[in-house]
């Protein structure tokens, strides 16, 4: 989505050593038109296509928008809205045996959206490695080298990969496959779901749970719901590995027939506040009521400090 994004400063490494996460937030550049993401499913949960222009209605805070532009899936528009792909996989001890069916889920999810540019992998140290579709063989050996061990940083690798994702124009996805723990992030959980307010990822999740303590799912559960529902995505949770390819193939056919409406708003601020954005679809097709709609909750608006424009 576009307009001002609020970040926290991070180091951003490819292949390097584990990124510090600072608490200040920054304020970084504008872009005009205002880019929604938006899932359409019916009753039993399958994407909608064909949907137009005129089947969407966008209200930001009380104000209707007038919609320029309405693409379905991300092959609709590569050209002018390149797709990244990212995935962030839990490989601490905390995952235990979990982790060998986290890795199964990334490689079947990554080989399913062959329309990526580039491929981002954030593992449990916090490394970021970006690879191209041509690279793909030296990303499924970085995946299957992962073992195991050490804590978890959920909240620190989320929030690194969210700042490098900043400067990536076009459509972006990023799977968390994790069980929802962190032991020793040093970006507390507010701040991360403030990061992500201000960022234009979508997330889906596929929570692992089988090796939390029955004492603590319902907590990790609710902390990846959380997290995702604010980017307009998704969490799955499966009950074994059969599961697993419904759910990659799932994502991935939601992801295909995703829309993007983009528009200009009407509240020419340069404040910095939130805007809450909701997408509904129109009344004048009664048929179209029956269908639920899930997308990002808003954004936060340009915001400079002297009033003017940002010259970048």
């Amino acid at each position: 989505m576009g307009a001002m994004v609020r970040c926290w400063p991070v180091v951003f490494l490819l292949d390097s050593s584990v990124a510090t996460v600072e608490a200040q937030p920054v304020f970084r550049g504008r872009v005009d038109l205002v880019r929604v993401g938006v899932t359409v499913v019916d009753a039993a949960g399958d994407p909608v296509e064909g949907l137009s222009v005129e089947d969407f209605v966008v209200t930001e805070d009380t104000r209707r928008e007038m919609i320029t532009y309405v693409s379905s899936g991300v092959a609709s528009d590569l050209d002018t809205m390149p797709f990244h792909l990212g995935v962030r996989f839990d490989s601490s001890g905390s995952m235990g045996r979990d982790a060998r069916f986290a890795k199964i889920a990334a490689l079947r999810f990554l080989r399913s959206l062959d329309s990526a540019e580039d491929m981002t992998l954030i593992d449990s140290k916090v490394r970021v490695s970006r690879f191209s579709q041509r690279d793909f063989p030296r990303l499924v050996q970085r995946l299957r080298g992962q073992e195991a061990k050490g804590l978890t940083a959920l909240y620190d690798a989320l929030g690194v990969y969210l700042d490098g994702a900043f400067d990536q124009d076009g459509r972006k996805v990023l799977l968390l496959c994790a069980n929802g723990s962190d032991t020793r992030s040093r970006l507390r959980l507010n701040e991360l779901l403030e990061l992500m307010r201000a960022s234009d990822v979508t997330i889906y999740a596929i929570g692992f749970q089988t090796q939390n303590r029955t004492a603590d799912r319902m907590m990790t559960r609710r902390r990846l719901e959380e997290i995702v529902e604010l980017t307009g995505g998704q969490a799955y949770f499966p009950g074994s590995l059969d599961d697993l390819e419904a759910i990659c193939q799932q994502i991935s056919d939601e992801i295909s027939t995703r829309y993007s409406l983009g528009y200009v708003s009407n509240d020419p601020a340069t404040d910095g506040a939130w805007r809450q954005v909701t997408v509904t679809l129109s009344e004048s097709r009664p048929e179209l009521q029956q269908l639920r709609v899930r997308a990002r909750e808003g954004y936060f608006a340009p915001y400079f400090e002297d009033g003017a424009p940002d010259p970048r």
